[in-house]
């Protein structure tokens, strides 16, 4: 089992790109959980920071603590029924920037994997013909010395697909301290994995809204 060490970044404590009646957005820093888990040290999480100021916010979605970026909260029952909808249908347009290791020769494509969870090796995934099929398109942005910028979009939502369908490339994400090596986990102090845009319907005007967060990979 992978040790987990919480520590949870203090700077920016609650960063909120928009608000009205039914949603709240947020632009979650790296190492800040969604939601807590089990462990007591865990309460410290981007919905707990949410309900000190907004009472009735509501998870709909979830962010790696590692993975940076845009995540969307219903601010009642019927936004969460809505926003849930969107996600479950593939309605919503997710678009991350993730830094991989190496050169990545092809500079767009499709991945496709069956995906399930590695008993072995838990909250690891593998890849497995067993497994739940997965989907990615990816787009290089721009080549760097030692490693390359992609833009990653995911069609499903797997637990770790990003991370696992990169790494199945040849390309681990830098600073993945679940499936990279020594040399990748070192590259970086992160996980270089960004939710940069998020497209969704507004549950109640029924408005197409795109919300965005500069990636922080700059070269």
């Amino acid at each position: 089992m992978q040790i987990f060490t919480y520590t949870p970044p203090s700077i920016p404590w609650l960063d909120i790109r928009y608000k009205d009646r039914d949603i709240i957005v947020i632009n979650k820093p790296s190492g800040l959980l969604s939601n807590p888990g089990r462990a007591a040290n865990t309460f410290d999480c981007a919905i707990n920071r949410l309900l000190q100021r907004y009472p009735e916010a509501i998870l709909v979605h979830r962010l790696d603590c590692a993975t940076s970026g845009i995540m969307v909260f219903a601010l009642n029952k019927k936004a969460e029924s809505n926003i849930k909808t969107q996600f479950q249908n593939r309605m919503s347009k997710k678009t991350y920037i993730a830094e991989v290791a190496g050169d990545l020769v092809e500079t767009e494509g499709v991945i496709e994997l069956a995906m399930k969870a590695d008993p072995q090796r838990p909250p690891l995934q593998k890849i497995s013909p067993e497994g739940k099929p997965s989907k990615t398109y990816f787009k290089v942005l721009e080549r760097r010395e030692n490693s390359t910028l992609v833009e990653l979009k995911p069609v499903t939502g797997r637990t770790h697909q990003l991370r696992l369908h990169m790494l199945a490339m040849g390309h681990p994400i830098l600073g993945d301290e679940f499936y990279g090596d020594d040399k990748v986990i070192a590259a970086s102090d992160r996980l270089c994995l960004h939710a940069m845009s998020l497209s969704i319907t507004h549950p109640y005007s029924g408005k197409a809204m795109t919300f965005n967060s500069a990636h922080p990979f700059s070269s």
